[in-house]
């Protein structure tokens, strides 16, 4: 079995992340980047099921600037035999990469695609639901299980009452959450022998899909600083206060 991994080059988890003078959106100049955290369980995932000779192959695919190749050369390093970099340098939106997916896994053929449920820089939740659909195929979102036998993958995922399984007929479309596992750390080793795995370099033009952003960004601005507290004496002057002050109530 094929499997078919997306990860996305984002600003590291642990920056504190700046809005740009001009409010045209984030600061990413000398800014550390890494890999999705979503994506790295996703490709953790993949290896795992390698390691139970359930997958035959894993292929990663990321979409963005050159740059990118680092990321690629880390899944590869966590244990995926080859990458494909589609590399723009336009702001890809989540249909843009839902539809080069798409075309990627037509000519891949994987019987498995697994992706972050979602990337921590935009919140969009919506590129893995976007492919299953195009693709046509079943999807399992918020994975925090996975089990692949008999041409079925069964997806434990949480729900707000406990948690439900899922039943999709391979090939499908797999978003994974946190819980689903705890990625491992590449080994230097490992680390020199994924700089010699092969890693193909594409354009969104390659596949035929027009990339251009469908909507404009007017205005990025940071949250407003928290304001200090206060204490009241009474219950009816905090209700007085909720009322007349924070227009709660």
């Amino acid at each position: 079995m094929k499997i078919l991994v997306a990860v996305k080059r984002v600003v590291d988890y642990n920056v504190k992340v700046h809005v740009k003078a001009d409010g045209s959106g984030v600061e990413t100049a000398n800014v550390r980047m890494s890999m999705n955290p979503f994506d790295e369980i996703a490709v953790e995932e993949a290896v795992r099921l390698k390691e139970k000779n359930i997958a035959t192959e894993i292929v990663v695919v990321s979409l963005g600037p050159a740059q990118a190749q680092e990321t690629i050369r880390t899944a590869m390093a966590i244990g995926a035999d080859r990458g494909i970099l589609v590399q723009t340098d336009a702001a890809l939106e989540s249909l843009a990469v839902g539809k080069l997916l798409a075309k990627i896994a037509a000519e891949e053929q994987p019987q498995l695609i697994i992706l972050g449920k979602q990337a921590i820089d935009d919140d969009a939740n919506q590129t893995g639901q976007m492919l299953a659909a195009l693709l046509g195929w079943p999807q399992g979102t918020f994975a925090s299980k996975l089990e692949i036998a008999d041409g079925k993958a069964q997806v434990t995922r949480e729900v707000d009452g406990g948690l439900a399984t899922v039943s999709l007929t391979l090939p499908a479309v797999v978003t994974t959450d946190l819980r689903l596992n705890e990625p491992r750390y590449a080994t230097l080793p490992n680390i020199m022998k994924a700089r010699a795995k092969p890693l193909a370099t594409k354009t969104p033009a390659d596949y035929g899909v027009d990339a251009s952003p469908r909507l404009k960004t007017l205005k990025v601005a940071a949250p407003a600083k928290r304001q200090g507290g206060k204490k009241v004496g009474s219950v009816a002057e905090l209700v007085e206060k909720l009322k007349t002050e924070a227009k709660v109530l």
